[in-house]
């Protein structure tokens, strides 16, 4: 998916002033079906992330350095603090998705990061006829939870119409809508063909599949190894050769986003989300978690609850 755009900087760069994005506190949620002509110029890049889901035509978006073209089926990301702009990809007719701005959850950086071009945009692209659907479904979901109002029934997922958007302002519509959005990065970036994975081994894939399924189990070289009938080295040499870090690397990754996760939606004790993401120590667990997400667990959860409170 990554390409050259050297055609958009003479469109996307016309316009005098710069394009505003919603402000970063919001949860705002969209669908466009767009023409040509169309395009959007942040030289300041957004205080939120934006994300966006292709579902027919063609887009093409720039981040900094970094540049992705969007087809049906590809969830590109931009981080925010970075310059970006995105139109119509040389050639199409239309450009129709969904669009999302917000301030992600902690846990889907880690979610997103195997799949970043570079100056924080990430590009994944779902192939599974299946998995899309699930996709544009929550989508779908996100669109109709922002505009509950918390009394009632949240309203039901009516087929959207080109142009329409919803801001989410309660807490419940902006829980809920994360929620959805939350569901579209696991799917996209379990079932992606992100940049190095496209051609990985079978078996590879499969193991990696695995450690995100229970990062918590007693997983070994040896045992996932086993799980996929490689022998032990020649499964780590493939495993760090196509995914770009070791087995165990990849283990400790996903225990720490497990943990981060667990961190954020349970009352769990340190103690007990040590145990459940698969460490066998708990001083070893606050130290590598210090280590990854630059605090100890316990002050990670304080500080979620703080800005949530906020």
């Amino acid at each position: 998916m990554p390409v050259r755009a050297d055609d958009l900087s003479e469109t996307a760069d016309s316009s005098p002033t710069a394009d505003p994005s919603p402000p970063p506190g919001l949860v705002t949620v969209g669908r466009f079906d767009q023409g040509p002509g169309y395009r959007v110029n942040r030289p300041g890049g957004s205080d939120s992330w934006l994300f966006t889901w292709t579902t027919g035509g063609g887009g093409l978006l720039c981040q900094g350095a970094a540049e992705a073209a969007a087809e049906a089926g590809d969830l590109v990301v931009l981080g925010p603090g970075v310059p970006h702009r995105y139109a119509l990809r040389p050639g199409a007719e239309r450009w129709a998705f969904w669009w999302a701005h917000c301030q992600a959850r902690t846990s889907w950086a880690g979610w997103l990061r195997p799949y970043e071009i570079g100056d924080r945009l990430y590009a994944l692209t779902v192939t599974h006829a299946g998995v899309r659907d699930r996709v544009g479904a929550a989508f779908g979901r996100m669109l109709a939870d922002a505009r509950w109002t918390g009394e009632g029934v949240p309203p039901g997922g009516d087929a959207p119409r080109a142009g329409e958007v919803a801001v989410a302002h309660g807490t419940a519509a902006r829980e809920l809508a994360l929620c959805s959005l939350e569901e579209v990065v696991l799917l996209a970036a379990a079932g992606s063909e992100g940049p190095g994975r496209s051609g990985a081994d079978p078996r590879i894939r499969r193991a990696e599949g695995l450690i995100a399924a229970d990062p918590g189990a007693p997983h070994t070289v040896r045992s996932l190894a086993a799980r996929v009938s490689l022998s032990p080295s020649r499964f780590a040499h493939l495993f760090t050769q196509q995914l770009g870090r070791s087995p165990m690397r990849a283990l400790l990754d996903a225990r720490l986003l497990h943990a981060a996760r667990l961190l954020e939606a349970s009352e769990l004790p340190v103690e007990r989300v040590a145990a459940a993401s698969g460490f066998s120590s708990p001083f070893h667990f606050s130290r590598v978690f210090r280590r990854r997400y630059g605090v100890p667990p316990g002050a990670y959860r304080k500080g979620l609850r703080e800005r949530e409170g906020g």
